[in-house]
């Protein structure tokens, strides 16, 4: 289908002037500081709010930093009765007085208000086709109503980005908890099950319009954000070079990051280890050298120091928590932790490692970027099959995996070690010169390795490839061994190019979608919700530096204006100021970048992918410092 139309009127839309809507709310924060009433008699709302009493439900929120949002929601027949109910409910509300009204750059204000509203069977409601069933995450909300005692539960579509939310499910379950089925039972399957079954609610899919103040001016908000219509390498290079910032300030003595964050609840519990220990919090070795990667990209693009002494204490953490073996003589250097010795983890050691000499001619860590190089080494089979691991606790008794079998091999096969693996291998060869029997050795070993993984993989692995392929680190690793000749083999070259054609064309244009934000967004299938990838798009960008190396230049154009694209899409993931007002502690989350739209966490992954897909997508033409 066709959104053009529906797009072009939804552009139109945020393009207008919102002065009115400011005014609106300089007013609303006055009565609220002075309790008075609102008035809107002479305010020219058209075409802005198209006020209709049936169906304009509107909330009024109070934000503050380290304060529960205070809201209050009606439907009265005109905008001014609303507003006024409103702000009479929240100055009652025994929480208001914590709330400093007075100063706009403390107490934020967000109105919302339905502009449309459909019913929906939620038998039929699905997030998977672009019809009219569809309910999408930060752009829908929905109505509950009891038929009977006409008592009605509202999810807003800014309630996905106030609860860190993402899908339907959850949405529902926040609707059920306000009805007497939240309390039927705490199982929240159950709870879907019976409202399913029950012939007592309507529901209802709507969506809105919603704006909210911002120091001393007022902004509108799609999906919670602000709306990037048009890609801007400023904006590229501003948001690389703040997230930079954030992880510099967010780094602790000892050389780690702060490796997660969940900005709607400011605290520090991964969503994958919840239940670890304030004190012992889960921490990832392959991650941190993906922290300390993009740094090293900073200090390329600014020659400012400070990026390049948290890299060192970035680097010095890892070799402290590196474990020597011999490899035919010679010292070999594996990262181990949290009981496990990962070729990624090694493989992102020497790609750290080797970044880092690089740009700094410093050689003071080449015993470890050597002993990393050889550890690699020593995990390749005589097929050229690199092992996922060389210790792992549930295997040998924690000790190093050496005479595996079959079933152990494939049982520990990781798809996207070896490509980290690879990578760290190609900067050595063609930049590590100091010992060139070493060189000799990786330079040999390697092409053996890249044969296996391009050609011999797809069989045995098959069933690890998606739709969306996603092995953007071999797809690095391959641009950087094509800088020699020798590796410059069509079926390597072919496999980044194969990859790259794919997920351009798995990324939703223009007009494909109802949803502005979603151009430049990849997909498994059409009708996903988008994914703004960082970690496919560092994938994207180096066929682009590979394409134009080898002269394809109508290829390379197409790609980078695809990854252009794709960087639009992942503008919205920065924690800017203008869409921290949800958060707990904005001082902390600002200038993070989240794993998605709507949820709220943060990892250094999260921002390393996205930050070294900026930043080697600025470089493409705009030459660093």
């Amino acid at each position: 289908m066709d959104y053009s139309l529906f797009n072009e009127k939804e552009r139109e839309y945020y393009s207008q002037d919102f002065s009115v809507i400011d005014t609106l709310l300089k007013r609303v924060r006055n009565a609220l500081i002075h309790g008075v009433s609102v008035k809107t008699s002479n305010l020219n709302f058209e075409g802005v709010w198209d006020f209709n009493p049936k169906i304009s439900f509107t909330y009024i929120t109070l934000f503050q930093p380290g304060l529960k949002p205070l809201r209050y929601g009606s439907r009265k027949p005109t905008i001014e009765e609303t507003l006024n109910r409103n702000l009479s409910k929240i100055r009652e509300n025994k929480r208001f007085s914590a709330f400093d009204i007075s100063n706009p750059d403390k107490c934020r204000i967000l109105l919302e208000f339905i502009i449309e509203k459909k019913p929906t069977d939620l038998r039929h409601l699905q997030v998977d086709k672009f019809d009219n069933d569809r309910f999408e995450i930060g752009i829908n909300g929905v109505e509950l109503k009891n038929i009977f005692t006409e008592e009605t539960a509202f999810y807003m579509p800014t309630d996905a980005v106030v609860n860190s939310n993402l899908s339907l499910n959850q949405a529902l379950i926040y609707l059920i908890k306000r009805t007497p089925i939240g309390k039927m039972t705490n199982k929240n399957p159950e709870r879907i099950k019976i409202l399913k079954e029950s012939d007592e609610y309507e529901l209802y899919l709507f969506r809105t319009r919603a704006f909210v103040t911002f120091h001393n001016t007022t902004i509108p908000i799609y999906r919670g954000n602000i709306l990037y219509n048009d890609f801007s390498y400023d904006t590229l290079l501003m948001q690389f070079i703040k997230t930079s910032d954030w992880l510099v300030e967010n780094m602790y003595d000892d050389g780690r990051f702060l490796y997660y964050y969940d900005c709607a609840e400011d605290n520090f519990k991964d969503h994958e280890h919840p239940d670890r220990k304030p004190d012992n919090l889960y921490y990832n070795d392959l991650r941190h050298c993906g922290g300390a990667i993009t740094l090293i990209r900073a200090y390329t693009q600014t020659r400012n120091e400070k990026y390049i002494n948290a890299v060192k204490k970035a680097i010095n953490f890892t070799v402290s928590i590196s474990k020597e073996h011999d490899y035919n003589g010679e010292k070999a250097y594996f990262v181990y932790y949290n009981r496990k010795g990962k070729l990624g983890g090694t493989g992102l050691a020497l790609i750290m490692t080797m970044l880092y000499r690089n740009i700094t001619g410093d050689k003071s860590f080449d015993e470890y970027i050597k002993g990393y190089a050889r550890h690699i080494l020593s995990r390749m089979c005589n097929s050229g099959e690199l092992m996922g691991y060389y210790i792992h606790p549930a295997f040998h008794d924690g000790e190093p995996l050496v005479n595996m079998t079959d079933e152990e091999r494939k049982a520990t096969f990781s798809f996207y070690y070896p490509g980290e693996a690879l990578l760290g291998l190609g900067l050595f060869m063609n930049n590590f010169k100091d010992d060139m029997g070493l060189n000799n050795e990786v330079r040999e070993k390697a092409a053996t390795a890249l044969d296996w993984i391009v050609n011999e993989r797809p069989k045995l692995y098959a069933e690890l490839f998606t739709a969306l392929p996603s092995d953007a680190w071999l797809m690095q690793a391959i641009e950087e061994f094509a800088h020699d000749k020798e590796f410059q083999k069509e079926d390597y070259l072919n496999f980044v190019y194969t990859d790259a054609q794919t997920m351009m064309s798995h990324m939703y244009r223009k007009d494909e979608t109802p949803y502005l934000d979603y151009e430049g967004g990849y997909y498994y299938n059409f009708g996903d919700h988008y994914y703004p990838d960082g970690a496919r798009s560092e994938g994207l960008i180096a066929s682009y530096y590979l394409a134009k190396n080898m002269g394809e230049d109508a290829f390379a154009k197409n790609i980078l204006k695809a990854c252009k694209l794709a960087a639009k899409s992942q503008f919205s993931l920065f924690n800017c100021e203008e869409y921290t007002f949800s958060h707990q502690n904005p001082a902390r989350s600002l200038n993070a970048i989240r794993f998605k739209n709507t949820r709220q966490w943060v990892r250094v992954d999260s921002i390393q992918h996205v930050a070294c897909f900026f930043i080697r997508l600025y470089w493409a033409e705009n030459k660093p410092l």
